[in-house]
């Protein structure tokens, strides 16, 4: 059986530039359709296209409106290939609307000196040994995702006592567990809860408007992870006049920086 993330980001090539596909009800959210599937089915358009080049090392995903559960057309335009570079231009669809628009860079890696100089969380205890979070009453999208935070960074304490911070760490995995690529890599970067949650510990109508993952594996990294938690760090740096940021860093279980993210995401009192 193919894995629900699967059936989420396929699609069917209609043209030299051009792709269908449709939402799937497991990645649903409060809105449309979970922001991370929405990236990962753009990235794909663009891994599936026959003038690809390398890798992925960064995309740029802007929601610029609701994204409806059904059908939609995906345009991925390679606006310019160089040596070790390629740019594209992704928009997304629907009734002849754009809903997201967005951007990616791909590369083809050399090897050459490397050096890690950002440090793993190194106080997390292994996944096995932590509850796994989960509620019925949060929307379908979390039950696709082993979230195991780490104990007293539970996010949904609305108990109204607000926090100096919202830093947040977590391990985290596709449910059923499905080897780690690109675009399941793409979709994780969206996993981490409103920090403006966490912050104030109370509901508030959010939304992300753009959201940039940058991609510091290679496809090889990602395979020798395999189907095994990733380890996830979140947190944020200023809430202001209803837009706040929020920045994350994905982590193998060996301590590789698999992926950083940021987001900037609306908020309304």
């Amino acid at each position: 059986m193919s894995h629900a993330l699967d059936e989420a980001i396929r699609l069917a090539s209609t043209g030299a530039n051009t792709y269908t596909g449709a939402t799937h009800p497991a990645y649903a959210n409060m809105v449309g359709p979970y922001g991370g599937a929405t990236s990962a089915t753009l990235l794909n358009a663009a891994l599936l296209h026959p003038s690809r080049l390398g890798d992925p090392i960064a995309l740029t995903i802007n929601f610029a409106g609701p994204v409806a559960e059904g059908a939609f057309e995906i345009e991925a335009v390679p606006v310019r290939t160089n040596r070790s570079t390629q740019h594209w231009s992704l928009l997304m669809r629907q009734g002849g609307a754009v809903c997201t628009s967005g951007s990616a860079v791909f590369a083809q890696r050399r090897e050459t000196w490397s050096a890690q100089d950002a440090v793993a969380p190194g106080d997390m205890p292994p996944p096995e040994s932590l509850p796994r979070f989960g509620s019925d009453l949060l929307p379908p999208w979390t039950r696709c995702y082993d979230m195991r935070f780490l104990p007293g960074e539970e996010p949904f304490q609305f108990d109204g006592d607000m926090r100096s911070h919202a830093n947040t760490r977590l391990w985290v995995r596709d449910d059923p567990p499905r080897p780690l690529d690109f675009a399941g890599l793409a979709a994780i970067c969206d996993n981490f809860f409103p920090r403006i949650f966490d912050r104030r510990r109370r509901p508030a109508p959010i939304g992300t408007v753009t959201l940039t993952a940058y991609f510091h594996a290679d496809a090889a990294q990602l395979a020798a992870q395999g189907a095994r938690h990733v380890l996830g760090t979140a947190r944020a740096l200023r809430y202001r006049d209803g837009y706040f940021d929020q920045s994350a860093e994905v982590w193998s279980d060996a301590g590789q920086l698999l992926a950083s993210t940021h987001q900037m995401v609306y908020f309304k009192e």
